[in-house]
């Protein structure tokens, strides 16, 4: 089967990896200089370093003849470039069954990923998201993950599961594709909340209450948006969080222990070097709740932090004096 990635960022070149023992793979890069490294020393230096890209992987620039062959595309780019990229299938006239691994809520519009994709392709694409606990750096290397494939159509959910399904990354069939999608999105908020919350040093109970109330925060939102609860039990919802929580290989957790320390989001954010989705998502998510009138009050406290609205010790201080809920914790 041929598999085109389309963005050879860490994520684009690690699926690639993963998937080029079983597939023929073409990988697209939009940064000619990022393809010739990658044609020329077999490594993305530049947002991959130290993971060897397979032989056979094709990689080009040329965005026409990456699609023209392919039997499935993978779209790994932030979740800004979602839209752009589905646009420039569509003036293609691809009609390729469509993958995407990008998180989040698309800036200014609030939709999901698949909102976007129906919006442009249309509901009758055959489309889906594949999501749950995953470092890039793992999958490359080749360490044991498993992960949840959610699509609009169930029987194409299991023949993708099936296929992309390797002896290293386990993909389970899902579909919810909205509580997956939810799942993936807001864990990174709540990741930043987390990073905040051990970088002000306020222990191991803080992190599991934080974690335990971020994951009904995540819960509430998704059934209001129509997913199923149960799909927040498993990999894409706690799964995916508490990864992203705990990981110090998580770049929003990575951006909470820089609040936390006084740095600010700019310094933050050029230290990291690579897209924090959960800096972009969490504006959209708090304006969604408030919109919905779902209750989310850590990730509002992060939204708060994140625009210099309080900061991170206050946030804490703020969350722990709430009035208790009558409610089941």
């Amino acid at each position: 089967m041929n598999i085109t990635l389309l963005g050879a960022g860490a994520w684009g070149t690690a699926l690639a990896i993963a998937f080029a023992g079983k597939h023929e793979v073409t990988l697209w890069s939009r940064e000619e200089d990022v393809a010739v490294d990658l044609r020329e020393t077999r490594e993305n230096r530049r947002f991959f370093p130290g993971h060897r890209l397979p032989e056979p992987v094709v990689v080009t620039t040329d965005f026409p003849a990456a699609i023209a062959a392919a039997d499935w595309l993978v779209i790994a780019t932030p979740i800004a470039g979602l839209r752009p990229t589905v646009e420039r299938l569509k003036a293609l006239g691809c009609t390729a069954p469509l993958l995407w691994v990008c998180k989040g809520f698309e800036a200014g519009s609030g939709k999901l990923p698949h909102q976007v994709v129906a919006e442009v392709l249309g509901p009758q694409a055959v489309c889906g998201a594949l999501s749950g606990p995953s470092f890039a750096e793992e999958v490359a290397a080749g360490q044991p993950t498993a992960v949840s494939l959610a699509a609009n159509d169930p029987a194409f959910a299991r023949e993708a599961a099936r296929q992309l399904h390797t002896p290293r990354l386990r993909i389970y069939a899902n579909d919810d594709l909205v509580g997956v999608e939810v799942g993936g999105a807001v864990k990174n908020v709540l990741a930043i909340a987390t990073g905040a919350c051990d970088g002000l040093g306020l222990g191991l109970n803080s992190r599991a209450a934080l974690i335990t109330r971020g994951l009904a925060e995540i819960a509430r939102l998704g059934v209001a948006l129509g997913g199923q609860r149960e799909t927040f039990m498993g990999l894409a919802g706690m799964g995916d969080l508490i990864l992203t929580c705990t990981g110090d290989l998580s770049r929003n957790r990575r951006v909470g222990l820089g609040l936390a320390q006084g740095k600010s989001l700019a310094q933050i954010l050029d230290e990291l070097g690579h897209v924090a989705e959960g800096v972009y998502t969490a504006r959209e998510v708090d304006r969604l709740a408030r919109q919905l009138g779902v209750e989310m009050p850590i990730s509002a406290a992060v939204a708060a932090v994140l625009d210099g609205r309080m900061g991170a010790a206050e946030a804490v201080d703020r969350l722990m004096a709430r009035d208790p809920k009558e409610e089941l914790a």
